[in-house]
């Protein structure tokens, strides 16, 4: 009989560079789970990478709809995950770190990738409202508490209808519509914002089925469906854009109460797809250029640069080895994700 081997532990640098290796969320759940040690360090490593501002961008192929990965452009690699529970459902869209899916048996299904937390919601009560394919949804958690809110937005019927976990219940706000026709939303400090088709912004409240209309000066003419509402640095921001033709950004200056036009993004980079639009105050810490439009449209793996200042395409970057994929496996990008995000809302603040 042979002797038990002695084996040692890994040096700790060592654990470090093979869970910096490691390009699958499952390898690396897996890595944590072997030993002590190795989930010591994998604990470090992805409070890391939770913590980046970098956004990734949500990749999957039109022949494998439930393989999902995680492109990080400055890096040039993917982060592969598994997830054939989301066979057959429709994206919705990305929120607070979840990728937000509807589908089967009347269910929302509202998954984290990077910490495994899922949430499902039943949406049988608002389904004729539920266009899956065109659906936007914002998931938002109650400040100090387990519970959470859910915004969802059909883009063809323009119904408005919020659920929210402490009631257990959808509450319908605006039906074909009427009274308002929504088109986005985004949270800041705690409150939920939402911009409609005449480019007005409201304050959604939670607590009554009411949108309150802030009475803004220089509101720019409306042109449906194009406006995107978002937020960065504490700042409410508006944008339209088309690309190579029109590229016209606000900032909300609730000082004065209107509208201000931007000259160019200044150091700010834009982060724009069909879904939705984010912004970075420091685009450069996380390895992209500041006064950009990066834009992807969910067709290619394909993501297109436009300058800040004159919407002039400056180029356009490409996923390494796309172009040479059978057609029926090709990848695309859907989406962006910005895993740091955790948006709270605070029931206290609007009546």
């Amino acid at each position: 009989m042979k002797e038990d081997m002695d084996i040692s532990p890994l040096d700790l640098d060592m654990l470090d560079i093979i869970s910096k290796k490691l390009l699958s969320f499952d390898d690396l759940f897996n890595f944590s789970a072997v030993c002590k040690e190795w989930r010591a360090v994998h604990k470090v490593y992805w409070r890391k990478f939770l913590e980046s501002q970098s956004p990734l961008v949500v990749q999957t192929t039109s022949y494998a709809k439930k393989l999902y990965s995680f492109y990080s452009i400055p890096e040039k690699q993917a982060y592969n995950s598994k997830m054939s529970y989301f066979w057959g459902l429709y994206y919705c869209g990305s929120s607070s770190g979840y990728l937000v899916m509807a589908g089967g048996n009347y269910k929302l299904q509202l998954m984290n990738p990077f910490t495994r937390k899922e949430k499902i919601v039943d949406i049988s009560s608002v389904r004729e409202d539920f266009f899956y394919d065109t659906c936007r949804v914002l998931l938002a958690f109650a400040k100090d508490s387990n519970e959470f809110v859910v915004v969802a937005l059909c883009g063809i019927s323009f119904a408005l209808n919020v659920y929210q976990s402490r009631f257990s219940s959808w509450v319908p706000y605006a039906k074909r519509g009427k009274p308002w026709k929504v088109v986005d939303f985004v949270v800041l400090d705690n409150i939920i914002y939402a911009l409609t088709d005449k480019v007005e912004i409201g304050v959604l409240s939670l607590n009554s089925t009411s949108l309150k209309l802030l009475e803004l000066k220089n509101t720019p003419d409306a042109t449906p469906r194009l406006f995107k509402l978002l937020h960065c640095d504490g700042k409410l921001l508006v944008v339209r854009f088309v690309p190579k033709r029109v590229l016209d950004v606000y900032r909300i200056d609730f000082a004065t109460m209107s509208y201000v036009k931007l000259e160019s993004l200044g150091e700010l980079a834009l982060f724009y797809s069909p879904y939705k639009c984010y912004a970075l105050a420091n685009p450069g810490e996380w390895g992209y250029e500041s006064n950009r439009l990066y834009y992807i449209n969910s067709k290619s793996a394909e993501c297109e640069v436009y300058s800040g200042s004159d919407n002039v395409l400056m180029e356009s970057i490409v996923l390494a080895g796309s172009r040479h994929v059978l057609h029926k496996s090709k990848p695309y990008w859907l989406d962006w994700c910005f895993r740091n995000l955790h948006d709270e809302v605070d029931y206290s603040l609007v009546e």
